[in-house]
């Protein structure tokens, strides 16, 4: 089925001229804020069961093959409270729960399955394959907090688990509990997508101001074995500052979300440098359409971190990066915007960003 987007005559205009013109890379920082927003806010989207009374933090989500279900991953539920002081992300997260994190929601929003409990602590991407498989990175291992309270939980974090469509686990990357290198370890994996010859791009290094063994990115054949990594700390081509998302267009072409140098960076499957745009703004999440439609999500982005660029979703064309639309943060700015860190579309041309602050998947439907 062909993808229907609701987008303005210009933009799709824009588009159509992004298709006839050579890759290259932009280093303009003018910020693309003023563009046309044909959205309307559906919120919040997703019905949880009657006894649970709050997604957790959500930052993996992603369309079905089918192109109109979603798939979601959360960190378990209403996190506690964190004292003055101290950092959310060292108390979001799934240590000691039960609650089954990845989910499947039909087009009206019910969950229709539930999978993963107890693999988990800090599930962050989620990805589904061609075969309907999907993929789920646990990027963090248990904090020391973590560990005193959950002492007889099993090791986990610093993975990337292939489950089935029905939940049942295929493969799992990395050595639970253990950052480290591979072949055998994984530091901070972010984000994973697969190659249709089965081959899997895994993006590491979360904190993104360390050197190796993390801000690289692992390539890895269908069945495990390991290829090579590329890439190292800094901000030169095929360096990052956390790759914090990655997606592959209909080229094969890798887009990584260099998020700490406010720049998406295009490289071929080897580890060649092709590109690097700054017009999208500091992205977090990266999500490339059949038609090569590209939505990132921008939820970062101020006074304090790269001044200049709004906060919100920009649409555009991996053709030639043009951005034409911006779906804008909620709420006052200018650094309390509400916005998703994953984002996708169905294909009917909705939108979804998955909030890791607000802890809720909003909706964006045509006006």
């Amino acid at each position: 089925m062909r993808t229907h987007y609701p987008f303005t005559r210009a933009a799709l205009a824009a588009l159509a001229i992004a298709g006839c013109t050579s890759l290259s890379s932009n280093l303009d920082t003018t910020p693309t804020n003023d563009l046309p927003n044909p959205y309307r806010t559906v919120a919040p989207w997703g019905k949880l069961p009657a006894d649970h009374a709050k997604w957790g933090a959500l930052n993996g989500v992603y369309v079905d093959n089918d192109g109109r279900s979603l798939w979601v991953v959360d960190r378990c539920g209403a996190n506690p409270d964190v004292p003055p002081g101290e950092s959310p992300f060292q108390y979001d997260s799934c240590a000691g729960s039960s609650w089954a994190p990845v989910h499947k929601l039909d087009p009206q929003g019910n969950i229709v399955k539930s999978f993963g409990a107890g693999l988990f602590v800090f599930p962050h991407k989620l990805y589904q394959d061609r075969d309907g498989n999907i993929w789920v990175v646990d990027m963090r291992a248990m904090n020391p907090r973590e560990r005193a309270k959950y002492p007889e939980a099993k090791p986990a974090g610093h993975t990337v688990v292939k489950f089935d469509p029905d939940g049942r686990v295929l493969l799992t990357l990395g050595t639970p509990g253990v950052a480290g290198d591979p072949p055998h370890a994984l530091t901070e994996p972010c984000a994973v997508v697969v190659a249709p010859n089965g081959d899997i791009f895994i993006a590491e290094g979360h904190s993104g101001q360390q050197p190796r063994p993390a801000n690289s990115v692992a390539r890895i054949t269908k069945d495990g074995t390991f290829v090579r990594s590329f890439g190292r700390l800094g901000s030169g081509p095929v360096e990052f500052k956390t790759p914090h998302d990655i997606a592959m267009d209909a080229q094969g072409r890798l887009f990584v979300a260099d998020r700490g140098n406010h720049r998406i960076q295009v490289l071929d499957q080897d580890g060649a440098f092709i590109a690097q745009w700054k017009q999208f703004g500091r992205p977090s999440g990266i999500f490339i359409d059949r038609n090569d439609v590209m939505y990132v999500a921008d939820h970062q982005s101020g006074v304090k971190l790269n001044p200049g660029f709004k906060r919100g979703v920009r649409i555009g064309s991996v053709r030639d990066a043009a951005v034409v639309t911006l779906i804008p943060g909620l709420g006052p700015e200018p650094d309390t915007q509400s916005v998703g860190e994953g984002v996708v579309a169905d294909a009917m041309g909705k939108v979804y960003w998955a909030e890791t602050a607000g802890m809720m998947v909003r909706k964006f439907t045509s006006r």
